[in-house]
């Protein structure tokens, strides 16, 4: 069994015994009904992981820090996944195994296609539930580093925010450069924005912004991929291709 692994973003000072954070605590004792005594890893999300035994004192759970593994899981490059808010819980799929692909950042967009319309409260605790799955996933898959999502916006609210069109691309079925070309043609650069449409798609106005604003639009294979599964399946083929895995 893989050591328990517990995002912890307080301080972690080496040698020392901590209270572990309710959330952490309740998990630990709870939830994996760990027992005094057992190692378990602790990261604060900023570098390297610290493995530690946890221990309990009246009750409370606490964690004698061991040693510090400055050891990292990132890519070597930077993928940032841009995806147009699709319907019911399919971004906390994409968000778990974005995570697992090694995506640093994802930036939700409201499409004008998108089914799912969030606001209000209803909105901030749905951002608040995709945190909590973005450590769950970083937890699980040995990442010391959470991906980090972006509040929900609007297409333009995205292009004003990132002006520069350096390997923006726009993950389009119909006609484009060929991703795998695409990417032999750069083998220099350092990071990728893939943009992926909502179940129905980018409207011909939010395509024409993205272009006006840089954006290069490509495909890869002749499928046509679900929203769920095209930018998955972009970022694993790009860090492939890029060597960056």
């Amino acid at each position: 069994m893989a050591t328990p692994r517990f995002y912890c973003p307080i301080p972690l000072p080496l040698n020392e015994t901590i209270a572990l954070p309710d959330n952490v605590a309740h998990h630990a004792s709870r939830a994996l009904r760990l027992r005094e005594g057992d190692e378990i890893v602790l990261f604060d999300g900023k570098h390297g992981q610290y493995h530690a035994e946890l221990l309990f004192t009246n009750g409370k759970a606490m964690a004698a820090i061991k040693h510090y593994n400055a050891q990292e899981h990132e890519l070597k490059g930077k993928i940032t996944l841009v995806q147009g808010l699709p319907s019911g819980d399919k971004m906390d799929w994409i968000i778990e195994k974005a995570s697992e692909l090694g995506v640093q950042h994802l930036i939700p967009v409201q499409a004008e296609r998108s089914v799912l319309n969030l606001t209000g409260s209803r909105l901030e605790k749905r951002q608040d539930h995709w945190e909590k799955v973005a450590i769950s996933a970083g937890e699980q898959c040995g990442r010391n580093r959470i991906l980090q999502i972006e509040p929900l916006q609007t297409l333009a609210r995205f292009v004003a925010d990132h002006p520069q069109p350096d390997n923006k691309l726009l993950c389009h079925p119909e006609g484009g450069t060929d991703l795998v070309a695409y990417l032999k043609a750069r083998p220099d650069i350092k990071e990728i924005c893939l943009i992926v449409g909502p179940e129905g798609g980018w409207s011909d106005r939010e395509l024409d912004l993205l272009k006006k604003n840089g954006a290069r639009q490509i495909t890869y294979g002749s499928r046509i991929l679900r929203t769920e599964t095209a930018g998955l399946a972009l970022t694993a083929a790009c860090s492939a291709l890029m060597d960056w895995v």
